[in-house]
């Protein structure tokens, strides 16, 4: 597990299949033509010298240490940027050619600090190692005459510094936020001996737009870039990979430690996901997870009105298994319930819900898929027969146009989102469907060729339009059809959505979308060769997220756009394991794998297995336990690692229904909001402390690594396990591999799956079986999961949330990059820095109507509840639109939003708010409350007893 840079091996081989052979140092050696000598003499073994080079950007050329000499040819050319050729001799070592390389080095030395035994890089600089490679020895030129070693450093950034006088201007950082970022926040200012590396207009990295993905630091050869926990703590000793516990990308990172602490999080070369790229968040915002916040020994209480009493894991396990026994007791066996966490492993998730449907003997169990992709499950498992995305990100390459609807990549999922804008500035056309102005929409070296700026709740509309112009216009792709998809079901939806009532122009003064725009956007998707959709929770959160889903899933279909790389159908999912959650069977009416509970055969499977009998009827979704527990006759929740009280709809009802309940058992890191309302507080283990595996949005499950013991001394499976042992349900699991292959044995599209070959191969795309040993990257390739596809009408009904004189707003939710869902994590590392508060977006002419000014505290009120929030004045929204995000409790987002939801899966309808803005100069009723409420609770916590 090295710790060096890795090595660096200047311009990728070629996919070219013709082959070049040459000599390097005697040696013959056959590459693809178009690679580099540098890529060509690695490939056996020699290693050039070099500075500049790295196999993850473009050829530069600049640092001139990887010279080479080659027969015939004049001068001594750049090993990174030359390419091959049929019958080349080269030499990569010899007098001249050292006497070269002492040469530009010591002019490098001699403008940089030789502080190396007190240098943070030292043991892990590519300059120093470079220096002792060529042989320099004597540095014959002083520091009289002009140098940097003066330079002020830049300690803007919270997460790294910018140490100038050891820069050698060698430009792989300003690359990399180029061509692997895309942000293009560096330059390299001034010529010759002034060149210098600069953020933005002479700026410093807070204040450019710098994202602080870590790119840069990541390309540093010296310590000019560094972290500063590598400043702090020094240089790490070992590394494990792992899997960041952030969003739906599914990063690996290499965990580098020093014993038991972390001590910085490096991005992966080798992950698939990924390929060495990060974020803010995966890349520097690990802190909370030894946050002093963190509740490390179990707690039980009677009531929440009561202070919190510390005791040992066995008085908890027993206390919260005897409530629930209690409570059946007393109330039925469906009195009680749980949640199974998207933050949590697939091995976790898996035996939550084994614990409910064992041992609790029902199916109310649920998970937080149902406030955000419930209606991608339902969607495309009725149209191709199965609940995943299509594709690999990296099919994303071969695409040559992308629509991305209700989807914000740049800011919920960055590292795709780098990748996508690579695609773009490669020449792809984008279509970009969203009632604000993303980043997509108009950013550095990208601009959407259609922006469908829609009005918020009319997706379907929208989808229908484009399917018109796709059919009416003879755009569709009739081969597939004919061969792929079921006819009757065809000739139906073609029917439908040929009227004129679907048309642009018809649809126009609903959507607010021009027709024209509509029928080129829809033109330009149909005609590629490939063309490819990608969307997210402004898709799925609406009372017809389930009726979008099909609605993309036919175009899809129609267009002939399914079924091979560079094309398909793509949720990007917003938590890190909200796939598997779904795949490991936490909805309340799916088994494991998405098997229906009623299915006999399914079930007899699974009680054999299990070695119980299953109530064959689905339980509770979670509105439903909210709804029976204010009712009366839902009193129990074990939730592991979810947040309702914060991150689901109406939170004055979701509140209403805890504070009704005789047992909340909450099962997480800190004490979130959900935690202010339990009687049993069970402290979990965050990704670094825990074995197992993720799932991603593109169905690849990765291993996740512990890299620390448990803070609290149990892994969260651990204690799923104590508790169905106390319940009186037996698991005797010694690893989670073992969790894994009972997995594997119940649940066809995992057969192939183990934790031996996730190790060998590093990760595998589901389904992995007998049919397909090594994984599946694209699915539906020679038909579809169900047989052939399925077209569904797709009717547009318009929300029962409408404006009105008393609230002619429309209020829609999203994220930002440096926060993360409800803000546990992110709000407790330095990451609020760039985030600090939720804000209010309204847009000039609708601020200026209410006389509201940017930085003005502003009161927002739907029919549901009221909260008061910053303005910030901005034209990204439209007129008649506001728009905040959701990661700080006390902004109380959820107050406003209401409990309209999907017709189909119960998801909650919170793009689509209609409210009321005006300027305020106090919190709201229910801040204050809020505020009362939160300071009881911690005084609760801070005066807890030991029992």
């Amino acid at each position: 597990m090295t710790l060096q840079h890795e090595k660096d091996y200047g311009t990728p081989a070629s996919a070219s299949e013709k082959k070049v052979s040459l000599e390097i140092d005697g040696f013959n050696v056959t590459v693809p033509e178009g690679t580099s000598v540098m890529r060509a003499a690695s490939s056996i073994g020699i290693d050039i010298p070099r500075l500049c080079a790295t196999d993850s950007l473009n050829p530069f050329g600049s640092c001139r240490l990887c010279v080479v000499q080659v027969q015939g040819g004049r001068g001594y050319p750049a090993s990174c940027t030359t390419p091959v050729y049929e019958g080349m001799k080269v030499v990569t070592q010899n007098d001249k050619l050292a006497q070269v390389r002492r040469g530009i080095m010591e002019l490098y030395i001699s403008d940089h600090p030789l502080d190396c035994l007190t240098c943070s890089a030292n043991g892990n600089c590519e300059l120093q190692t470079m220096a002792g490679t060529v042989g320099l020895r004597d540095v014959r030129y002083g520091y009289e005459g002009r140098n940097h070693l003066k330079s002020d450093k830049d300690r803007s950034n919270p997460y790294f510094t910018f140490d100038p006088s050891k820069c050698i201007v060698c430009s792989r950082c300003v690359r990399a936020c180029e061509e692997t970022q895309g942000t293009f926040a560096l330059t390299i200012d001034g010529r010759g001996f002034d060149s210098a590396i600069s953020p933005g207009q002479h700026q410093d990295f807070m204040d450019s737009e710098c994202v602080s993905c870590g790119a840069c630091v990541q390309a540093c050869p010296t310590a000019t870039l560094m972290e500063n926990s590598v400043i702090e703590h020094g240089q790490a000793d070992h590394s494990i990979i792992t899997t960041c516990a952030y969003c739906g990308v599914g990063c690996s990172f290499r965990a580098e430690m020093q014993g038991a602490k972390l001590v910085r999080m490096v991005p992966d070369k080798n992950g698939q996901a990924n390929h060495g790229h990060s974020c803010v968040k995966g890349r520097f915002a690990f802190g909370y997870a030894t946050h002093p916040d963190r509740i490390t020994t179990p707690m039980i209480r009677k009531s929440i009105s009561d202070p919190w009493q510390k005791v040992s894991w066995e008085e908890a396990i027993n206390y919260a298994a005897s409530e629930f026994k209690r409570i059946q007791a007393k109330y039925g066996k469906d009195s009680v319930g749980g949640l199974t966490s998207s933050r949590c492993t697939n091995e976790e998730a898996y035996l939550v819900q084994k614990l409910i449907r064992a041992a609790f003997g029902n199916n109310n169990v649920d998970t937080c898929a149902r406030v955000c992709h419930s209606p991608t499950g339902y969607g495309l498992s009725v149209t191709y027969g199965t609940s995943a995305g299509t594709q690999t990100f990296d099919s994303v390459m071969q695409s040559d146009a992308i629509m991305v609807i209700g989807v914000n990549p740049t800011d919920g999922h960055p590292v795709f989102g780098s990748l996508m804008k690579k695609r773009l500035r490669q020449g792809a056309k984008l279509i970009v469907v969203d009632p604000r102005d993303t980043d997509l929409v108009k950013s550095a070296h990208i601009k959407a060729d259609y922006h469908l700026k829609l009005k918020p709740g009319t997706n379907v509309a929208i989808v229908n339009a484009l399917a018109h112009v796709i059919v009416t216009e003879g755009l569709v792709k009739e081969q597939f059809v004919a061969e792929r998809c079921d006819q009757e079901s065809w000739a139906k939806w073609k029917a439908f959505v040929s009227e004129q009532r679907n048309s642009p122009e018809a649809s126009e003064s609903v959507t607010g979308v021009p027709a024209e725009t509509v029928r080129e956007a829809a033109r330009l998707y149909a005609t590629v060769p490939n063309g490819a959709i990608y969307y997210g929770l402004g898709v799925t959160e609406h009372s017809q997220g389930s009726t979008m889903v099909i609605g993309i899933a036919n175009l899809a279909m129609a267009t002939g756009n399914i079924g091979r790389e560079g094309v398909g159908v793509n949720p990007l999912r917003g938590q890190n394991n909200v796939q598997g959650s779904c795949d490991m069977g936490s909805f309340p009416h799916e088994l494991p794998g998405y098997r229906h509970i009623s299915d006999t055969a399914t079930r007899s499977l699974f009680e054999s297995a299990w070695g119980v009998k299953l109530d064959p009827e689905p339980g509770l979704r979670i509105p439903n336990m909210f709804g029976a527990a204010l009712d009366g006759s839902f009193k129990g929740l074990y939730c592991e690692g979810e947040d309702i009280a914060q991150s689901d709809p109406d939170t004055q009802h979701v509140m209403a229904a805890l504070k009704s309940m005789e047992c909340v058992v909450v099962q997480d890191i800190f004490l979130n909001e959900t935690a202010k309302f339990a009687h049993v507080f069970l402290p979990g283990a965050s990704f670094l402390e825990k074995t197992g595996t993720f799932t991603n949005a593109e169905r690849r499950i990765s291993p996740v690594r512990r890299v620390m013991p448990p803070l609290a001394g149990y892994e969260d499976w651990e204690v799923t396990q104590l508790l169905s042992n106390a319940l009186g349900y037996p698991m005797n699991y010694a690893n989670t591999s073992e969790v894994m292959d009972e997995i594997a044995s119940l649940v066809p599209t995992f057969k192939g799956v183990s934790f031996k070959k996730i190790d060998e191969k590093g990760s595998i795309q589901w389904p992995c079986n007998d049919a397909t040993p090594e994984g599946t990257p694209t699915m539906h390739v020679q038909g579809f999961v169900r047989g052939k596809g399925r077209f569904m009408l797709t009717e547009f009904v318009p929300t029962q949330e409408r404006v009105s004189s008393k609230y002619p707003l429309i209020l829609t939710t999203g994220r930002i990059l440096s926060q993360y869902n409800v803000g546990a994590q992110t709000r407790r590392t330095a990451n609020t820095a760039w985030h600090s508060e939720d804000r209010l977006e309204i847009h000039p002419h609708d601020a200026e109507d209410r006389g509201i000014n940017d930085g003005d505290w502003v009161g927002i009120k739907s029919r549901a509840g009221e909260t008061v929030l910053h303005a910030l004045v901005s034209e990204r929204v439209q007129p008649g639109v506001v728009y905040t995000t959701f990661h700080f409790p006390e902004s109380g987002a959820n107050v406003i939003t209401t409990d309209n939801s999907d017709w189909a899966t119960n998801c909650p309808e919170y793009k689509v708010t209609a409210v009321q803005v005006t300027k305020v100069n106090a919190p709201s009723e229910w801040q204050k409350g809020f505020q009362e409420f939160s300071e009881q609770q911690l005084s609760f916590l801070e005066n807890a007893t030991t029992g």
